[in-house]
């Protein structure tokens, strides 16, 4: 885990202190406004692909209705830098479909944040397709679940990296709702207790209903 000062802590507080300039009339940090946009255009790509395409979780599903998908706003205090840690067993475990099926994920690893003082931890797991193919997932519930957020848990992608001093970049403004949380034809893996962050992760997108 890296250490707490470091040059991505103080582009955090600089950050930070762009949001409280905003407060006061004045405009966002260059930096800032960058990241900014470059969310919101993810999200805006992100509509439109559900809106109009066959690759949409509402394409087909006429009891599924598309309208724009709900986010907080974009919040860099929930953006992370981690090394991942790699369990020395690990052990396959059942994960829980909504539908009810079971499925098997191996427990691969996990990384850890500092939020407010306080240290958290987020499981990484190595799934594999029905072709064989093998995928990682991070998948979680926090304290907005079930409230603000869907009441299943919220997702985020995950790539490997091959190098083991690699720093992964957690960003929470990029947590998004799995299908099952716009159309019944789909089922999803449900996080167990184990995936629960004892937090308000005010982040990403919201609940679609």
């Amino acid at each position: 885990m890296m250490g707490i000062v470091s040059k991505f802590t103080i582009y955090i507080l600089i950050f930070t202190s762009a949001f409280l300039l905003i407060s006061c009339g004045k405009k966002y940090s260059p930096e800032y406004d960058r990241y900014i946009k470059s969310i919101e255009k993810e999200r805006a790509e992100k509509d439109s692909i559900f809106g109009q395409t066959s690759d949409s979780p509402f394409a087909g599903d006429s009891n599924a209705k598309f309208h724009r998908l709900v986010y907080y706003d974009v919040n860099p205090g929930f953006v992370f830098k981690s090394r991942l840690t790699e369990y020395r067993n690990k052990d396959t475990v059942k994960v829980f479909g909504t539908k009810g099926e079971e499925r098997k994920a191996v427990k691969y690893g996990y990384l850890k944040f500092n939020y407010s003082g306080a240290y958290y931890k987020l499981n990484m797991y190595k799934g594999f397709s029905k072709n064989g193919d093998e995928y990682f997932s991070i998948w979680f519930t926090d304290n907005t679940t079930g409230e603000e957020t869907y009441g299943v848990g919220r997702y985020l992608d995950f790539e490997l990296n091959a190098d083991p001093e690699y720093e992964y970049t957690i960003d929470f403004n990029k947590a998004y709702n799995p299908y099952c949380a716009y159309s019944a034809r789909y089922s999803c893996a449900i996080p167990t207790k184990e995936d629960y962050i004892n937090m308000a992760i005010t982040a990403g997108e919201k609940r679609f209903h």
